[in-house]
């Protein structure tokens, strides 16, 4: 494969890195994809959350506007502003998810990297992309310039 049909540089398998190495940090890829997508689910239920809260607020002042002062006061005392869990709010959880699994979990991806293919990412990838693309053929390029070495 020429240099410029192929991936750059950063996206080619290390010299000495096997095949089940690079399977195996695929996966582990995988999994690290897996966990950002939870973790956007997460803060979209924060942020949800913290919508119907201030929406809840609103809907105490339009009861008592019209009267209702027994069900805002309830509704003030019991629902705005309680926790989701025993002592937190969302952030509370967006927080320890991020300290106590999150941050660990891309700390220990990019370690593997680092430690068994000089901190290349996608290299399962990049190689699936080389063996399914039609080489040649437009929209099947290896890069957006068609093979030169992209600056980073």
């Amino acid at each position: 494969m020429s240099e410029q049909d192929g991936p750059t540089p950063d996206h080619r398998r290390p010299e000495g890195v096997d095949d089940a190495t690079v399977e195996a940090l695929g996966k582990l890829s995988e999994a690290l994809e897996v966990v950002e997508h939870a973790r956007g689910y997460l803060y979209g239920f924060h942020r949800l959350t913290g919508m119907a809260d201030l929406a809840l607020g609103e809907a105490v002042v339009l009861f008592r506007e019209a009267g209702h002062d027994e069900l805002a006061d309830r509704l003030q005392t019991e629902l705005v502003g309680r926790n989701v869990i025993e002592g937190r709010w969302t952030f509370q959880i967006v927080e320890d998810y991020d300290d106590s699994y999150y941050s660990v979990f891309k700390s220990m991806e990019s370690d593997a990297r680092g430690e068994l293919a000089q901190g290349r990412r996608h290299l399962f990838e990049a190689e699936m992309k080389e063996e399914r693309r039609t080489h040649g053929r437009r929209h099947h390029e290896a890069t957006p310039d068609d093979g030169s070495p992209q600056a980073h």
